[in-house]
């Protein structure tokens, strides 16, 4: 690492909210996807602050969740300040955090460099994946552009945006940063094939590395209406007002709209260094049979479970519950202490609808 960039420049922002809806009954409103121990032991959240709790500071560190979830997340964090987590009081989408964050960076080290990560992706090796964002620093703080990491992709994925680059500009450690040519949505299995034959694509992950200058000037550019009530914020934080009450009466009125397509699709200063690390954001409940033992039927269970002449089935089952199954083929049952699960695993995608029957009820929506 150049001896002009220091850690204590560095800061780490992660961003906890959203609904988590394809993970019920384990995932409600009060404690989504990155509440939830869906891989592991700990929570996604508590397990992506230890994967990066090397990298910067403590106290550099700052969680972006939503006003319901703060308290808990305060809970599940305990090494954090009260602080250190920031909740939104209505969700604006990811430019808005962005904004959020540079202007909560910026007011604690105008230098700063920061990386925005989300809080509920899947990574086994936290060594290499430190590296890789180390190297991201770097190349963020050496060529003032907008880093963001790429995965090599595996498979001609539909569910997943990509990056599509052009040349390496530069060596970082002797590592190659690749100039974006552009961002683009998710595409056709047929689409997804071509990208993965042509080994010029890599999956979109979501994290973003840049300096706080840098990216404040770019908001100022593609999003200037948001960036003048980001100022009123941040002329308010200068001014010794209360974080929470800036949020209040200010964010609100921010536009919603999405990093990638408010800056990514449009900023001409990007760049991405490629993983070499394992990765799954886990999008829905099939995913997790990635990350466990199948039995000799491929079976998979988390928690105590029975099968008999069942194949290829998931069991999720909390509290010391047995859950057996009998018969059935490619089923995923989620057995919690209010409600249970039955899907095929085809449906999985489906279980919004659950939650959405749900939430129109007065006796179930407590369930939501």
């Amino acid at each position: 690492m150049p001896a002009q960039f220091h850690m204590s420049n560095r800061y780490i922002i992660i961003m906890a909210g959203g609904r988590g809806e394809r993970f019920w009954p384990k995932s409600r409103l009060a404690r989504p996807k990155h509440l939830q121990p869906i891989v592991g032991d700990k929570t996604m959240l508590a397990q992506t602050v230890e994967r990066v709790a090397a990298l910067v500071p403590a106290e550099n560190l700052i969680v972006i969740t939503n006003t319901e979830q703060r308290a808990i997340i305060l809970e599940d964090l305990p090494d954090l300040t009260p602080a250190q987590v920031v909740g939104e009081p209505v969700g604006r989408d990811t430019v808005a955090a962005v904004g959020l964050a540079t202007v909560l960076v910026k007011a604690k080290d105008p230098d700063a460099t920061y990386a925005i990560l989300p809080a509920d992706h899947v990574i086994h090796d936290g060594a290499a994946y430190r590296t890789v964002l180390d190297r991201a620093f770097t190349a963020a703080e050496e060529t003032s552009s907008l880093v963001t990491i790429g995965i090599k992709p595996t498979e001609p994925a539909t569910g997943y945006g990509y990056i599509h680059v052009g040349d390496a500009r530069l060596d970082v450690g002797g590592f190659p940063v690749y100039d974006v040519q552009r961002f683009v949505e998710k595409p056709t299995l047929e689409t997804a094939q071509g990208y993965l034959d042509s080994g010029e694509y890599f999956w979109n992950a979501g994290m973003f590395i840049w300096k706080a200058s840098v990216i404040d000037e770019v908001l100022k550019l593609h999003t200037p209406v948001l960036y003048e009530g980001l100022q009123k914020i941040s002329s308010g934080i200068e001014a010794g007002e209360l974080v929470e009450d800036l949020m209040e009466t200010v964010y609100p009125t921010l536009e919603k709209i999405s990093v990638d397509f408010a800056i990514m699709e449009k900023a001409s200063n990007v760049t991405m260094v490629e993983s070499a690390f394992d990765w799954d954001d886990v999008g829905a409940w099939p995913a997790i049979e990635r990350h466990y033992p199948k039995d000799e039927a491929g079976n998979v269970a988390k928690g105590i479970a029975l099968f008999e002449q069942s194949a290829n089935n998931i069991v999720v089952s909390e509290n010391g519950h047995l859950t057996a199954i009998i018969g059935v083929e490619d089923l995923i049952v989620v057995h919690t202490d209010d409600a249970t699960l039955v899907c095929h695993k085809d449906k999985a995608q489906e279980i919004k609808g659950i939650v959405r029957q749900l939430g129109g009820t007065e006796e179930f929506k407590h369930l939501v």
